[in-house]
């Protein structure tokens, strides 16, 4: 029996992904094109409408019933509009009617970038099961996004859950979104690593600064890279115990880059929530590596496109029936 599907779209800085997706979050066709962040919005509009046309031109197209899109953000639900901070050529750009479109007409909906994340995890992924859950991405940035009585919290706007603009040091660095001492602040990749280059570690032969290069000399013992990733599992902490004491989730899942630092994030996060999550009905909360792969976008787009109708799970996970590239 041939059951409806979704279109779904990840936009980013580096790359705009396309699928149609089913019922069960299985992928059956793909398309991407790089993002050409330095150029106009129109130019960037143009790279989304190649993805889209391209999955139209699949026979598949005809079983597709809406379009689910996971954006970089400051993103906008309500007025279907997307300010990505890495893509300057849109500043409130509508996104929302452009897609509608260059789909057909097909009903659209908008979450950004963490938030799709978060469906895909509670869909398929370290958060299903959880009624009440915190999801994020630590990563160049951190975002994050809601489970609350079992659905989906995109929030008036689609950015409920952007933990990384919580505020853990009241007088601490300039945050670039205008607060001082952001989760992201101290907590994301770039940040990891300046942290440590400003404490005195130093690179190997290959040079290589990022916070992947720092996890590695901090799994060696380095005691400043070890400082740097202790510093960022504090200030994680803290805002995910902020957030269970305001909402009482039970479990953090926590993806992106930095998250694959392992036990070299982890081990001191924990450690650090125990000091943070004191109260009674937070204690037993728990953190957890998410389990989606780079397909987490796409698969959180469609979640939230198919919104109010029953999700189902795959009896294998995500499985590409067909592949394109453009």
């Amino acid at each position: 029996m041939h059951t409806d599907l979704v279109a779904a779209l990840d936009i980013g800085g580096t790359k705009i992904a396309g699928a149609l997706v089913d019922e069960h979050g299985r992928i059956l066709l793909r398309a991407q094109r790089p993002t050409p962040a330095r150029e106009d919005g129109d130019t960037v509009m143009r790279a989304v409408e190649e993805v889209v046309a391209e999955l139209r031109s699949s026979p598949l197209w005809g079983r597709a019933r809406a379009v689910g899109i996971g954006s970089a953000g400051p993103v906008d639900a309500s007025a279907g509009t997307v300010s990505p901070v890495n893509v300057p050529g849109w500043r409130g750009y509508p996104l929302v009617e452009r897609v509608r479109a260059a789909a057909a007409g097909l009903p659209v909906e908008l979450v950004g970038d963490g938030v799709a994340m978060t469906a895909a995890e509670h869909w398929q992924g370290a958060a299903r099961g959880h009624d009440n859950a915190l999801c994020m991405v630590v990563s160049t940035g951190v975002g994050g996004g809601l489970i609350l009585g079992g659905a989906l919290h995109p929030g008036p706007t689609g950015n409920a859950g952007h933990i990384g603009h919580i505020s853990v040091d009241l007088d601490g660095d300039p945050c670039p979104c205008g607060a001082r001492g952001c989760v992201e602040r101290i907590a994301s990749g770039p940040n990891i690593a300046r942290r440590a280059l400003d404490g005195g570690w130093r690179p190997g032969p290959d040079g290589d600064t990022s916070a992947a290069a720092v996890a590695v000399a901090a799994r060696a013992g380095d005691p400043v890279a070890l400082a740097s990733f202790a510093r960022a599992a504090r200030a994680l902490a803290a805002g995910i115990a902020a957030t269970a004491t305001l909402v009482e989730i039970d479990i953090a899942v926590i993806g992106g880059g930095v998250a694959k630092a392992g036990d070299v994030l982890f081990t001191p996060l924990r450690r650090a929530l125990r000091d943070y999550a004191t109260l009674s009905f937070v204690r037993e909360l728990t953190v957890a590596p998410a389990l989606m792969s780079t397909d987490a976008g796409l698969v959180g787009a469609a979640a939230a496109a198919l919104g109010g109708k029953r999700l189902s799970v795959a009896p294998t996970q995500t499985t590409v029936l067909e592949s394109r590239t453009g």
